[in-house]
């Protein structure tokens, strides 16, 4: 998963950006509001951390920018805590709002709050049978297909097919599917997502030794081939 920090203050971007990447997030920075925004525009972020005031152009311009070609979810910082600042945010286009100073702990809590929302709501404007190459499933009946022929998923590997399938080309890391797959409560070792990509290649690859579809990127994660 990808995440945009802009904040003029650059040692808390490049705490937010050290605390965010042990997480297992790829995170891009910049330092004022117009970069915020050429940057959204080319960045295919998933998730933006705005402040609120800035050079060139503050946050909340900024995030009503963003708006007009993305729905990309943003939080907002600011040091100020009056709620008119606050309703200010969320008629700009603003998620949620995080008063400074804050704990990373409740950054990260409403960062992984506002990216499962986002992966529930996206799931459901796309259900229903998703093809790509030689694999098919169908989200509503929770069935999977290879080459026509039905293939018996585990509830975990449908859960990650599906996340996989449905964000093609979109590289996840191995924290960021255990988080969306089996819950940010999760207690068991990272390695389960190997073991559960390699029986899905077992069922679902024409040929698991090299695999066409579910594709590793070296040192980062997993993702699905883009195919039609």
């Amino acid at each position: 998963m990808k995440i945009l920090v802009v904040d003029d203050e650059k040692l808390l971007v490049k705490g937010i950006k050290f605390n965010l990447e042990s997480e297992g997030y790829q995170v891009d920075a910049c330092y004022d509001g117009e970069a915020a925004v050429e940057m959204a525009k080319t960045g295919e972020y998933d998730l933006i951390v705005l402040d609120l005031m800035m050079p060139k152009l503050d946050g909340l311009n900024a995030c009503m920018k963003i708006r007009e070609f993305s729905n990309v979810p943003i939080i907002m910082l600011t040091a100020r805590s009056e709620d008119t600042d606050k309703l200010l945010g969320f008629e700009y286009g603003a998620d949620d709002y995080l008063t400074k100073p804050f704990n990373i702990l409740e950054l990260k809590a409403r960062i992984r709050a506002l990216l499962r929302r986002s992966i529930l709501q996206s799931a459901s404007e796309n259900s229903g049978r998703i093809t790509r190459g030689y694999i098919t499933i169908d989200t509503e009946r929770r069935s999977a297909e290879k080459d026509g022929e039905p293939v018996e998923l585990t509830v975990k590997e449908f859960d990650l097919i599906e996340l996989l399938m449905k964000n093609p080309g979109k590289v996840y890391s191995r924290e960021n599917l255990l988080n969306m797959v089996w819950g940010f409560d999760y207690q068991g070792d990272i390695r389960t997502v190997d073991v559960h990509i390699r029986r899905l290649r077992e069922k679902m690859e024409k040929n698991p030794a090299q695999p066409e579809c579910i594709i590793t990127k070296w040192g980062i994660g997993y993702y699905f081939a883009e195919k039609d």
